[in-house]
């Protein structure tokens, strides 16, 4: 795949090109007027752009359309961005499972693949789940690894900007993790780690309930929650990556740990068990006192922790993903709370995308450190700062 980079001709070439790609990419061919119309260039810098996209593999002459081939004798020539000049990955690596989703440099899902991992896997365990879910979707979609432009991963935990895990407690041995430079062995080419609940929150924005907004919190919901957040369009990491931890809010009151949350006896309920959680819940529909009380626990400490959320970011929407979003009766005590002590409520939906969530958001990840090359005119919602 070409890249644009300052050792192109000229800036201005640079722009050119990236606005005739701009035109293109959106997956229908177009004639050179159409490309001129459209982009404002002239006929000649459209040709001679065109000329150098297509040596540089990202542009490709497409077959005339039929109805052209009936109506005239000599249709006028078609090119269309080639999407399959190289391919990205998405990677989730949760808890419970690891997953995978492959796409052309447009975006599209052409493959997706997932292994189940115990909650107690080592990280070499867990990495190695990864590389299989990986290996399994590059055989069945017939992709070499080497075609591999950019990989986005989620992960639990607070993640620093070379892709270091400085602080996990859901993973067994990922605290202080070097988790890009393990995964840069398996590919060549960039790897792009972000916390699970950030990739998530630019999942919703780009494919989900969050399209075409702007300022939005994602709350990855569980005992110990987290959130991801957009302000102004762009992901907001804090400083040290570690904004949207809303799990250690109890602290500043000392509350109730997680571990104690949800739990109908004196022994603390693992927040990682997602059976054990379940049941508290099935207990609470079936009318048992102590699960419903439990749940009612939960449920307002989620009100509270996402209320300081909002009180901080007056973001638009708030989504929920997360386990906790397929509960019943989570949104309307969330609205109602929000709607009591916050100035101006947000709107509150469920993420579209469940479980899927944070896959897409790595996907994203790739997709946008792919345009940073391609376009290089303007930064993109994931761009680091």
């Amino acid at each position: 795949m070409g890249r644009l980079t300052g050792g192109d001709p000229s800036l201005l070439r640079r722009i050119n090109s990236a606005v005739v790609l701009h035109a293109l990419r959106g997956g229908e061919a177009r004639t050179l007027t159409d490309l001129t119309r459209l982009t404002g260039l002239s006929r000649p810098t459209v040709e001679g752009v065109t000329e150098g996209l297509i040596e540089a593999g990202l542009v490709v002459e497409a077959g005339p359309e039929e109805r052209e081939v009936r109506r005239q004798g000599r249709p006028a020539r078609r090119y269309r961005f080639r999407a399959e000049a190289g391919h990205l990955l998405g990677v989730e690596i949760g808890p419970h499972r690891v997953a995978a989703l492959l796409s052309g440099l447009d975006g599209r899902i052409i493959g997706a693949g997932t292994r189940d991992v115990s909650v107690s896997a080592s990280a070499d365990e867990r990495l190695e789940r990864v590389r299989a879910a990986v290996a399994d979707v590059l055989r069945r979609t017939g992709v070499a690894r080497g075609a591999l432009r950019a990989v986005g991963v989620g992960t639990p935990g607070i993640v620093e900007a070379d892709g270091t895990v400085r602080l996990c407690t859901a993973l067994p041995g990922w605290t202080g993790l070097a988790l890009g430079e393990r995964l840069r062995r398996s590919f060549r080419c960039p790897v792009l780690v972000e916390n699970d609940a950030n990739a998530a929150a630019v999942a919703e924005h780009w494919k989900g309930a969050a399209i075409g907004t702007d300022d939005v919190v994602f709350v990855l919901a569980g005992l110990s929650p987290g959130a991801g957040s957009l302000i102004g369009g762009r992901l907001h990491r804090g400083f040290g990556g570690a904004a949207g931890e809303i799990g250690a809010l109890h602290l500043l009151g000392r509350g109730e740990t997680p571990e104690t949350l949800l739990s109908t006896t004196d022994e603390p309920l693992d927040p990682l068990d997602e059976q054990a959680v379940a049941e508290v819940f099935a207990r609470a529909r079936h009318g048992d006192d102590r699960a419903m009380a439990a749940v009612d626990r939960f449920t307002q400490r989620l009100v509270h922790d996402v209320g300081a959320l909002v009180l901080a970011l007056d973001p638009e929407l708030v989504v929920v993903g997360g386990w906790a979003a397929g509960l019943d009766g989570v949104l309307p005590p969330l609205r109602e709370e929000l709607a009591r002590f916050c100035l101006r409520p947000p709107r509150v939906e469920l993420s579209l995308l469940g479980e899927a969530a944070v896959a897409t958001g790595a996907l994203r990840l790739a997709l946008d450190h792919v345009e940073e090359q391609l376009f290089a005119v303007e930064g993109t919602v994931t761009a680091r700062r």
